[in-house]
């Protein structure tokens, strides 16, 4: 595999350097948005074309594939930034482009793009883990379209989206429906998320939808998944982005706290410790980008296999790293003022979204 970056790669990356060292200073990274911090960001993320990054240039988008997303979403994650952008942009919006009628794409992708306003994937429902194929919530024809019934979880950024793309099981199978959080029935319930974040379980109560509503009954699975996977790929490299800061400040905290009169960098058995950090970022990195040049590459057997092996040994490394760096800073890496614990509940976070690693390696060993 070719991993080389090219001029456009390159000044992208570093375009969004320079946004996150601007929206996201190094002693306020991973504290709870407030509604106005928030719109600001996203402003300027639509600014930046990052909204639009993977979303057809027909509809408003720049057209980019999953290398692109991979290193905006790795700069992210390097700041504990990004919002609601792998829910909204990344899997909600790529779902809408691979399923919607062109008249659908039209009414929503360019609003996604412009920022104007963002949508989540509701998929998950209680008591089925990850488990996405065969929902409870139900939609029935009616004379005048479809009713839905029924209730999801954990919907990433569920309060602040004003769209969403709900999966249903119908009488012939899987359905996915454009609902606006506006219709009556729709009951939002947001919550904060372990990282700072904010999330929401969604009521669906006899919720009467057009037939233009509904976005498709065919190829709806193949759609979802390439859709999550695509996700998966970004939440891999924000993983890579996270724990290259949280290496660099511990590498940093290292060299400059003393104790018996030396720098704890002195002491080998932390080196040992710093030392296997580094061996995995460097495997991060470069399952992020396998994971992201599989999507590229849209073979949909091979796509989800290795995206499935990214998302296990991000989990795992992830977690690995937030908990090593906590203890090499002691108990200051638990406060609010030190940043480490802000980024190893985001890691964690990420670990445990879209499929956990017990999940994935289930995943990799029935595709093997």
């Amino acid at each position: 595999m070719d991993f080389a970056l090219d001029d456009d790669h390159l000044a992208l990356r570093e375009a969004v350097q320079r946004f996150c060292e601007g929206e996201y200073p190094a002693q306020h990274r991973g504290n709870p948005e407030s509604a106005e911090q928030a719109r600001q960001r996203w402003k300027g993320m639509a600014k930046l074309g990052l909204l639009g990054l993977p979303l057809p240039a027909a509809f408003g988008g720049s057209g980019q594939g999953a290398i692109e997303v991979m290193l905006a979403a790795q700069e992210l994650g390097r700041a504990l930034g990004g919002g609601a952008f792998v829910a909204s942009t990344v899997i909600a919006g790529q779902l809408l482009a691979a399923l919607g009628t062109p008249e659908q794409k039209l009414q929503w992708l360019p609003a996604l793009a412009s920022g104007e306003m963002q949508a989540a994937l509701a998929i998950a429902e209680e008591g089925q883990r990850y488990d996405w194929t065969a929902p409870r919530l139900q939609a029935t024809r009616t004379p005048r379209g479809w009713e839905l019934q029924g209730r999801k979880t954990f919907v990433l950024h569920g309060d602040s989206a004003s769209l969403f793309l709900v999966v249903a099981r119908s009488a012939t199978g899987l359905a996915v429906f454009a609902v606006d959080a506006a219709t009556p029935g729709v009951r939002v319930h947001g919550f904060d998320t372990l990282d700072g974040r904010r999330a929401a379980h969604v009521d669906f109560e006899a919720v009467t939808l057009a037939e233009a509503r509904l976005l498709a009954t065919d190829g709806v699975e193949d759609a979802i998944e390439a859709a999550l996977d695509a996700g998966i790929a970004a939440l891999c490299a924000e993983t890579a982005g996270a724990v290259e800061a949280l290496l660099a400040a511990t590498v940093d905290h290292l060299r400059t706290r003393k104790q018996f009169g030396a720098p704890l960098a002195k002491f080998q058995v932390l080196q040992h410790r710093v030392a296997d950090l580094a061996i995995d970022l460097e495997q991060l990195k470069s399952m992020a980008c396998v994971a992201a040049m599989a999507v590229a590459a849209g073979e949909p057997v091979q796509r989800r296999r290795l995206v499935s092996a990214a998302k296990v040994f991000a989990s795992q490394a992830g977690r690995r790293a937030g908990l090593a760096t906590i203890q090499m800073h002691g108990a200051m890496g638990m406060t609010d003022e030190c940043r480490v614990g802000h980024y190893a509940k985001r890691l964690i976070a990420i670990g445990q979204q879209a499929g956990d690693a017990a999940f994935h390696l289930r995943h990799v060993l029935a595709t093997n």
